[in-house]
């Protein structure tokens, strides 16, 4: 059923819990249309709590989601550059709540799995015949000393799109020329792992521009990186002597930081900032820990066939929290991942076995306007965890009208999965 818009946040939780209890109190309807919910709006819980309607509609599927206004992250790069405006990034969830499902706009405090119930901080309670998690990520805001959430108001992360993202831009945008831009990576796992070289390259793009006696400097916790010789390349060509990178051998994982002084240590050397964009190491989202779904790692070890909680039955967990192999944290991969789960949930109710998924996924990074290159991929399930079965990357060597296309193929990608999550 679509929401009214004029409901209160409270009616819609009670009204979703009344379908589910009269569910409960009539097997009949329960066999005729299970409950499914879906926890997190983003590219993967958006996608699979559609593709459940799509494959289904007979389904009682709820998203829960605390947000009204989804940000998105892929090609949130360029509204750090000034090449985009942060609204150009948002979405509502008003198609979604057209599609029949009952779109829940708080945030679950408490999973209990053995009554298959979900408790919200006013009191009210869902049920759920099968319950997916698509809770992205936390950062984890005690991993390096110094650098808590407070510090990140001075030395913003910008790993979530939306007010960080406006801040590191202003921060660019007040500093003075000759100043030094310092990006600190920490190491895998984290979303979207080619994102800080695109962020570093951009930021070289507006500097550039604008202030070009400002460098670039890249604090890496890790010696190698995803796609790493096209972006060298670019470097090269765009910016020469513009984006140094440290990588883990040379000293480069950062082991504190001062905000008050824009300070950055790391094993060989300290430096400091004009601007410093400090990203920390991550882990599933908050609701993953308090349902029992996070391991030790703290992320979630899944049924790669499926996406089933290996630690707790009848949960999904698809997207940037789960541990899935081969197969990259980023948009795309939560989109199809989405996708998958649900077709694995309708063949689960419908007590059919499951088929095994094969995923697409791609990786858009734009180094400049104009300028762009990819990583395409398929994943399948091996050996219990997702592998490449194909792997295509651009060229090296391209041309600059190869990139031009790339560049417009990455606009016309990022509007393919928008409009497939949130219409």
């Amino acid at each position: 059923m679509t929401v009214p818009r004029h409901r209160t946040r409270r009616d819609v939780v009670r009204g979703a819990a009344a379908v589910a209890a009269a569910a409960l109190a009539c097997p009949s309807v329960a066999q005729a249309a299970p409950r499914v919910a879906v926890i997190g709006g983003g590219f993967g819980g958006a996608a699979c709590a559609r593709a459940l309607r799509r494959l289904d509609p007979r389904l009682q599927v709820m998203l829960i989601e605390p947000n009204t206004t989804f940000t998105a992250c892929p090609l949130s790069n360029e509204v750090i550059a000034g090449l985009r405006e942060l609204r150009a990034q948002q979405f509502t969830y008003d198609k979604v709540a057209a599609d029949g499902i009952v779109v829940v706009a708080q945030a679950a405090k408490s999973i209990d799995a053995q009554a298959r119930a979900i408790g919200f901080a006013d009191g009210e309670k869902l049920s759920y015949d099968r319950l997916v998690l698509a809770p992205g990520i936390e950062l984890r805001f005690d991993a390096v000393p110094g650098y808590d959430e407070a510090a990140s108001v001075q030395m913003p992360h910008a790993w979530k799109a939306g007010e960080q993202t406006v801040l590191l831009r202003r921060q660019l945008e007040a500093m003075d020329d000759g100043g030094l831009v310092v990006i600190a990576v920490p190491a895998a796992p984290l979303r979207c792992p080619p994102a800080p070289y695109e962020r570093a390259s951009l930021i070289a793009h507006y500097l550039k521009t604008r202030k070009p006696r400002s460098k670039v400097l890249v604090l890496d916790a890790k010696d190698n990186y995803s796609q790493q010789k096209l972006f060298e390349k670019a470097w090269e060509e765009l910016y020469p002597g513009m984006i140094e990178r440290i990588g883990l051998s040379q000293g480069g994982r950062v082991t504190s930081v001062d905000a008050a002084t824009n300070a950055i240590v790391t094993d060989f050397g300290n430096y400091t900032a004009a601007v410093a964009n400090v990203i920390p190491p991550q882990k599933a989202g908050h609701i993953a820990e308090i349902s029992g779904t996070a391991d030790h790692t703290g992320w979630c070890p899944i049924d790669p066939v499926t996406f089933a909680s290996k630690l707790v039955p009848n949960i999904h967990v698809i997207g940037d929290a789960c541990i899935a192999g081969g197969i990259p944290k980023s948009a795309s991969a939560a989109s199809a991942q989405g996708k998958a789960c649900a077709a694995a949930i309708i063949n689960a109710l419908a007590g059919k076995p499951p088929e095994t998924p094969r995923l697409d996924g791609a990786c858009y990074n734009t180094v400049a306007p104009g300028y762009a290159f990819s990583l395409k991929g398929i994943y399948q399930p091996k050996a219990d965890q997702y592998a490449e079965s194909e792997v295509t990357t651009s060229p090296v060597a391209a041309s600059r009208d190869v990139r031009q296309r790339e560049a417009e193929q990455a606009l016309d990608w990022f509007k393919t999965i928008t409009v497939d999550a949130f219409g």
